[in-house]
């Protein structure tokens, strides 16, 4: 038996160890509490009030996935496929959602919206996101332009990060250890490390929170080859969250971070054939902003703004440089009526700058209702409008209308019938339209109108289950000639599907979770975007100590560049954890594709094959 057998015997004892370890089940009820969302509307609402399905991850649920990426976490959501998070680390990463593309996902950080200006579709890169930072995670799918502007088409990812604690020092310390192989290396060297430290607490009427996180990985090449290089990865962060309450009326928080990644990357040699390469790659982010809010007898007044620079770098046989700058500021008015009666009133400014062959800019200036009645019979209401002024293309209007009506049961259970009707818009990128590549300064916007309705049926806090058709017509899409550029499709896209969630707790400490995707685009078989998606979880509190999971995702057959059709395949993750110290320390350990799954992600690139990995979080 050799050294890295015992490596990989040594990790699964581990995980054997902490899974059957067991405490005596503390017999003090735990109250169930309702489950609020707020992405939909920005007010918190009963989820039951809700005229959407709303996925909240929420801190348990992170916790519970610790060691995986925030790219991973939302992978196995419905409607969701996050292309490239199954592959090596340094493998771009495409957001796809219900069939959309990366600029029709938009992320948002503390209620900011991010992306960076000198990416082709002017998304934001999931790989800057390091998940012991982020306190919840709140998707809410379908078009929602009205409140949340350019780029909110198929989903809006709303993040909130880590806040300080409310003692006057608190730290919080993890670290983890695993492999990083694909399929067909299975050696089981100790490759992929990940280390994070938080101190913060609250000091009378200030609060104060810095951490600090660090990952390094080697061990497998980005694309498939039979020589032994290694593609290492490496990527750290700093984050800063200062706030002060001046009385109870009037808060005030100032945020910095930096975030760099540095990867070695694959390319194309002289005969363009795609190979071992020397090729690397960064991408460094810094950001600063505030956050504000002044409460009065029926109301606030909120205000949020970011400035956030990117540097991206590509280094082979010559480099390439992408330098850009966004200001995004985004202020409203938050008003209650009555109790049935919300209203929100703002205006959202962004000012994106970019270096092509000279600096490039454009601004928008978008201001905005939004209403939401909650009556007391049944009847939701959520409806919006927005006015966006672009600086390139002149104006566009967006609205949407959201209804739903739920019939309420003596046992806490309720039925929820929904629908909605909404538009949304993308504006054209500084790269589409000032860029190296075909740019065009004549694009419009691309226009979206989606309308979807379903039903949501829950049973206390048994089961929930919820089922909805959505169907999307896209018009002035942009596509990429390789002749003429960047253009606006002249036909429509089209593009229906069904989604189907179930959470259900049958028995105690057992919790159950699955979804399951039909996508369908009407007029072409899209890039990288299966037609059929599932995944199941299985989680077990053997007691209040220690928590075990099973995940199974299915993903179906896919269409790859080139007109390659990529198998279906499925894969298994073991995760288990167990506190100890009066939950003053948690030890962690996972096997990811469990069986050994030998698949493509992406054509002739590399994905993982069975990992393992330990560690542990302290908490003072």
């Amino acid at each position: 038996m050799n050294k890295k057998t015992y490596v990989f015997g040594a990790l699964c004892l581990g995980v054997s160890l902490i899974g059957f370890a067991q405490q005596a089940v503390d017999s003090t009820k735990v109250e169930q509490l309702e489950e609020v969302v707020v992405t939909d509307s920005r007010f918190k609402l009963k989820r039951e009030n809700s005229g959407k399905t709303v996925i909240k991850i929420s801190q348990q649920e992170i916790e519970r996935n610790q060691g995986r990426t925030v790219a991973e976490l939302i992978n196995a959501q419905s409607g969701i496929e996050i292309n490239g998070s199954r592959s090596s680390l340094g493998q771009n990463i495409g957001t796809y959602v219900r069939g959309g593309r990366n600029r029709q996902v938009l992320v948002m950080i503390d209620g900011v919206q991010t992306s960076d200006p000198t990416q082709l579709n002017g998304e934001y890169d999931l790989r800057l996101l390091n998940l012991s930072m982020i306190e919840s995670i709140e998707i809410i799918k379908g078009a929602a332009s009205t409140l949340y502007g350019s780029g909110a088409a198929t989903a809006v990812i709303n993040i909130t990060t880590k806040k300080a604690s409310s003692n006057k020092v608190s730290g919080v310390f993890a670290s983890s250890i695993g492999t990083n192989q694909s399929q067909k290396d299975q050696n089981y060297n100790l490759a992929d490390f990940n280390n994070s430290v938080a101190l913060g607490g609250t000091l009378n009427k200030f609060t104060y929170r810095t951490a600090f996180s660090q990952q390094f990985a080697d061990g497998m090449s980005a694309v498939i080859t039979d020589t032994n290089e290694k593609d290492a990865f490496s990527k750290y962060g700093v984050d800063v969250n200062l706030g002060y309450k001046f009385n109870h009326a009037f808060s005030f928080n100032v945020f910095g971070n930096i975030t760099d990644i540095k990867s070695d990357i694959d390319g194309y040699d002289a005969n363009f054939s795609l190979t071992d390469t020397d090729d690397r790659f960064t991408n460094k982010q810094s950001r600063v902003g505030l956050s504000s809010e002044f409460k009065y007898t029926n109301g606030s007044i909120h205000l949020n703004a970011a400035y956030s620079e990117y540097e991206r770098e590509f280094i082979s046989g010559s480099t390439t440089l992408f330098e850009s700058k966004n200001y995004v500021l985004d202020a409203y008015n938050k008003y209650v009526f009555n109790k049935t009666f919300y209203a929100i009133i703002g205006i959202n400014t962004i000012e994106n700058k970019g270096v092509f062959s000279e600096e490039k800019r454009f601004n928008i200036i978008d201001p905005y209702a939004n209403f939401v009645y909650v009556s007391d019979f049944g009847l939701n209401v959520n409806a919006g409008a927005r006015m966006n002024n672009h600086s390139e293309y002149g104006s566009h209007f967006t609205y949407n209308l959201n209804p739903s009506y739920v019939m309420k049961y003596d046992n806490g259970s309720y039925s929820k019938l929904f629908g909605s009707y909404s538009t949304s818009y993308i504006a054209p990128t500084l790269s589409q339209l000032f860029g190296f590549y075909g740019p065009n300064p004549d694009l419009k916007p691309e226009e979206n109108k989606t309308i979807e309705g379903g039903v949501e049926y829950k049973v206390s806090d048994k089961l929930r289950v919820s089922g909805l058709y959505f169907n999307r017509e896209e018009k002035n899409f942009v596509i990429y000639d390789f002749t003429l550029g960047y253009l606006n499709a002249a036909d429509l896209v089209r593009t229906q599907g069904v989604e189907v969630e179930v959470n259900t707790n049958p028995v105690k400490g057992l919790n159950i979770t699955a979804n399951y995707t039909f996508v369908e685009n009407k007029d072409d078989a899209p890039v990288r975007i299966p037609k059929h998606k599932g995944n199941l979880l299985l989680g077990y509190d053997f007691s209040q100590k220690t928590f075990a999971s099973l995940a199974y995702q299915h993903t179906g057959k896919r269409l790859d560049n080139g007109n390659v059709t990529l198998d279906s395949f499925n894969l298994f993750n073991l995760y288990v954890s167990h506190t100890a110290m009066h939950n003053k320390i948690k030890f962690f350990a996972g096997i990811d594709n469990l069986l050994n799954e030998d698949y493509l992600e992406i054509a002739q690139y590399t994905t993982r094959g069975r990992n393992a990995r330990v560690g542990f979080q302290l908490t003072l």
